[in-house]
Order: structure tokens, then sequence, then C-alpha cells
């Protein structure tokens, strides 16, 4: 199965000519999760190879408007490209945020007087009060109340409290992924994500097969989905027998805006991520600049990447101060290939690798091979 990532935006605080506000996409097989959704992300996907449509889960991990603004109007614009079929109703696309996501879409679709043709669910995680400063605690995100009215295409969704054992959010498992969120701390209480991929059985030792008189067919696949058969001669195979080992399937973790971490949960979750993407907003020259707005630099970045053995480091959500490489801006202080330095100069004994993203910058996440 295919799967990759696309940053759609990669500035902070509003969109600019230069780059987009914070959106970026991971596909797989064609559908496509959001994760935020900043002022003109709706632009930003004409503009990919990207199609909104195909959006069937939204992740946003704080509710800064650089995050936040576009979903009113992307929802709008999936509804208005969709082709409803009368024998197949469309899905639901599921949204997961902090608390006070619901009021606000409730709010921008209703005084918009916005329809829609396919039914959302927003799912709200309830923060603790160490991911904010106090200052920001009061009534910072409301939440719906009893009776304020649904819109009409919104269905139930859950309120997600942390589990505490586990120090993360369960978000969705089937039978591809398991989906958890961890706690942050920012100005706002902030989140990540982190999608694990199910392990893909083993290679069948077809060798192994055949000497036991087993022919391809049906067989084979009972076998490779996990399933014992019983041959003509009455003798049991098990997969364990003629599988070889699992293959680990991929990691892909997605930090919202941050100064620090909070709890255990943010490392077990991303622990031998194959993707880290982390916010860089200030070079590390500026750290306390960056830190008193609730922010990381690039060393705060890889810090993380280091303890959680990250394979790959994807810095993004620049200061506007910085210019994408395209512009050929390059040297001083505000070259963003310093940023890469830094972190770089900061993971040079780990082997990780360390990414800038740009807009519309498609990360491949390859298949693991066993060697």
């Amino acid at each position: 199965m295919s799967m990759d990532l696309t940053f759609l935006g990669t500035g902070s605080a509003y969109p600019s000519p230069h780059r987009g506000a914070s959106a970026l996409v991971l596909r797989t097989e064609g559908d496509c999760w959001l994760f935020d959704c900043g002022e003109g992300t709706q632009t930003q996907l004409m503009k990919s190879q990207l199609k909104a449509g195909r959006i069937s889960k939204v992740f946003i991990t704080h509710l800064h408007g650089d995050h936040l603004f576009g979903l009113p109007g992307l929802l709008c614009t999936i509804s208005l490209n969709l082709s409803p079929s009368p024998t197949q109703p469309p899905a639901c696309v599921d949204v997961y945020g902090p608390r006070g996501l619901r009021h606000f879409l409730r709010v921008a679709l209703s005084l918009s007087g916005s329809q829609l043709l396919f039914p959302y669910a927003v799912h709200e995680l309830q923060p603790t009060a160490d991911q904010c400063p106090p200052e920001s605690q009061p009534a910072d995100a409301p939440e719906a109340s009893a009776t304020e009215s649904r819109h009409p295409q919104e269905r139930p969704g859950r309120t997600i409290p942390l589990d505490v054992a586990r120090d993360c959010y369960p978000l969705l498992e089937d039978e591809r992924f398991v989906v958890v969120a961890f706690r942050l701390f920012h100005r706002l209480p902030s989140f990540g994500f982190s999608v694990q991929e199910r392990d893909r059985p083993g290679r069948l030792n077809t060798q192994l097969l055949r000497d036991l008189g087993v022919k391809p067919g049906p067989v084979y696949g009972r076998l490779k989905s996990g399933e014992s058969v019983t041959l003509e001669s009455g003798r049991v195979v098990t997969p364990d027998e003629v599988l070889e080992e699992a293959i680990p399937g991929r990691k892909v973790c997605v930090l919202g805006d941050c100064s620090a971490l909070v709890g255990d949960g943010p490392l077990q979750a991303c622990r031998g991520a194959d993707v880290l993407v982390h916010e860089a907003t200030l070079g590390d020259g500026h750290r306390e600049r960056a830190v008193e707005h609730g922010h990381s630099t690039p060393k705060m970045a890889a810090a993380v990447a280091r303890a959680c053995r990250a394979r790959k480091l994807v810095l993004h959500h620049f200061s506007q101060r910085y210019k994408p490489l395209s512009l050929g801006t390059e040297g001083g202080e505000d070259d963003v290939a310093e940023l890469r330095r830094q972190a770089e100069e900061a993971l040079q004994d780990t082997g990780t690798e360390v990414v800038l993203a740009d807009d519309f910058l498609t990360i491949p996440i390859p298949i693991k091979r066993l060697h």
C-alpha cells in the first residue's frame, strides 16, 4: 500500500505569497487524511495533485486560526464538488480536535447558512490544565451546549478523555491503522497525532507449501490472512509454520505547535516514527522568543526526534522571516537552510534525516524491508 505526506502550507501565523498556512495530507491508497486546515487550504489543494473529495478524516492540532480558519470553507467546497449517488450515500467525514471545535463548526456553518451534502462528526479531545498557561484557560474553548442545535448534517461525535494509564487519547482502530493523540504545551491546548500502520504478514514460504502438497490458490490467501487450514490428509497447517517474519507497519507522527511535550505519552506514541513532523518557527538564536510564544526551534525539534528515535524529522511552520529556498535567499541569519543545519547538528550522531518542508513537497513513506 502506497503512503505519502504532502505539505499544503508550511508557514506560521498567516498565509503569505510564499507559503500557505498550516495544512498537510497523509495519503494512503487514494484516501486522504488532512492535518490542520489554515486559511487558504482549499486553494492549496487545487494547486496540488490531491483531490479534496478524497478527504475522509480531518485532525486539528489546536484552535489557533492559522490551523483552523480554512475548515468551514473546505467542507463547503467538498460538498459543492460532490456528486451524490442515489444507491450509495456519501461517507461521513470524521473531524478530530480540541474541545470547542464542535461549537466553532456549528456557529460558522449556521451563521453562513452553509448546506452540506455529506454527514460529518466532530470528536473532541478533552485537554488538561497543564497544556497551556493559566491565563489561557478561561473560556478559550467553549463547549457546545446541550440545547445548541446541531447542523442538519452533523452526526453525534465522541468526547474523548485522556486515557491516564496510557497517557494518550485513543482515536480509532481499524484493520489498517491505530491512531492516538497526545498532549503538547502551547498558548492554547495543542495536540499531536500518531498514525501507526498495522504490521503486514510476512511472505509465504511457497517451497514449504509445495513440499506439503499445497497447490497455489485460495488456501494461500487464507494462510496469508492468518487462518489455519486443514489439508485432505488431515494435516493442519498454521500460518506460523509457513509465514516469514511480519513486516513492521509504518508510523507517521504530526505534532501541533508546542514549546514542550506534556507527560510521557508523546514519546511513547512517537517512538520509532518513520516520519516525525515538528514545528521550527524560529531559529535557535531566537529560542527565548520562540518559547515565550509557545513555539520551538530546530534544536528543540531535534531533541524530540532524538528521544523517540525518529528515522526522519521534517521541520515546518516557519516564521514569515524565513523565505523558501526556491526564492534564492540563501545566506544570513534568516536563511531557512540554517534551520536545517541547526537540527542536523543536534542529530549528527543519530542517523536521523532532517528535511525542510516546503509547500507542495511530497514525502513518500515506503514499506519497510526486512534485512
